[in-house]
């Protein structure tokens, strides 16, 4: 998997103070998508070991609230594989961090795994369930609202994932 870019202090993407990692890699090519150079899987670094150690140390950081996932896509089928061992790594090094992932695909709530069935691969429940919150529906350019917290068109949605996978019903993080 290849990144494009790692915001070290971000407060745009999640709440508080957060550490944003953009993965390479996605299909959905929204209209006037913020992020297009993203979208080639090929772009940016190759996310390494030493890379997610980086992240990791920096976690630890007393001010940093914690991880946001975005892209590109994380969840495309290829880059969830290198995602899950990564996230695992940081719910257990960083037990107090939030994770916040944005995602273009909808989540199921009933099977904790994605709507769109032929994007799920063996590794995409546990990736989801590693996720705090989960801001899915893909960027939709008609339904923009620069009004919406941490999302930008009113589509997409702000989902609490642990209470949403526990009751099997969208439970929103934020309205």
């Amino acid at each position: 998997m290849n990144y494009a870019t790692i915001k070290w202090v971000d407060i745009a993407n999640g709440e508080g103070v957060r550490i944003s990692l953009f993965v390479s890699g996605c299909t959905h090519h929204c209209k006037n998508c913020f992020n297009q150079v993203a979208w080639d899987f090929a772009y940016g670094e190759p996310f390494t070991a030493e890379v997610e150690e980086k992240i990791l140390s920096e976690l630890s950081s007393d001010y940093i609230a914690g991880l946001s996932l975005l892209g590109g896509e994380p969840l495309e089928p290829q880059n969830q594989e290198a995602l899950l061992p990564f996230l695992k790594k940081v719910k257990e090094r960083c037990p107090n961090k939030s994770v916040w992932m944005y995602t273009g695909y909808v989540l199921n709530e009933e099977t904790g795994e994605l709507r769109e069935t032929h994007k799920n691969t063996p590794f995409t429940k546990e990736l989801i369930s590693l996720t705090d919150v989960l801001v899915d529906g893909a960027f939709v350019e008609e339904l923009k609202d620069i009004r919406l917290k941490f999302r930008g068109s009113s589509n997409q949605r702000v989902i609490n994932v642990p209470k949403t996978l526990q009751e099997k019903k969208c439970v929103l993080y934020l309205e």
